[in-house]
């Protein structure tokens, strides 16, 4: 088992969110289902927690109630290989959410996603500061990532009119 899993909120939504969040990514599975015995205090024979993978990637999800909501302050990033895999995950998990700035969403869950392809941080990286800032201002300007109009803010090519 890993170290570190992270630990994610919802008020009852968490069976629903990993059913989702597992047909999304492949390499996912759920690994243990625990529910609410008559001590609560959830409702008896409810979820209270699910363990799954992402990616191989181990979470909990916990059915706790009202009391605490996602924000922005955390959210899960999504290394995409490609505009393919940015438009796949993009519409996937921001179907019945909301669309953020630079490559942030929000599912229906209301937990934040970063969708961004990997040429991103390597354009980022350029040690042209001149060709670095004009990615940077770029993607400022994006809700969903566009590699092509990186590379070409990259290589200082106008952005089309629109």
């Amino acid at each position: 088992m890993q170290k570190i899993t992270t630990h994610l909120w919802f008020d009852d939504q968490a069976e629903e969110a990993v059913r989702h969040y597992t047909s999304v990514f492949p390499d996912s599975r759920v690994l243990d289902v625990q529910r609410y015995g008559e001590a609560g205090p959830g409702e008896p024979g409810t979820v209270m927690t699910i363990s799954f993978e992402l990616a191989g990637q181990r979470y909990i999800a916990l059915n706790g109630g009202p009391e605490f909501h996602f924000n922005e302050a955390v959210s899960l990033y999504v290394d995409c290989a490609d505009q393919d895999e940015v438009d796949m995950y993009w519409a996937k998990l921001g179907e019945g959410g909301s669309e953020g700035p630079c490559g942030w969403l929000k599912d229906r869950f209301g937990l934040s996603w970063q969708v961004v392809p990997r040429a991103l941080p390597d354009l980022l990286r350029d040690p042209d500061p001149a060709r670095s800032a004009r990615v940077m201002k770029a993607m400022l300007g994006m809700g969903k990532i566009d590699v092509k109009g990186l590379e070409d803010a990259y290589n200082g090519e106008a952005a089309p009119v629109s």
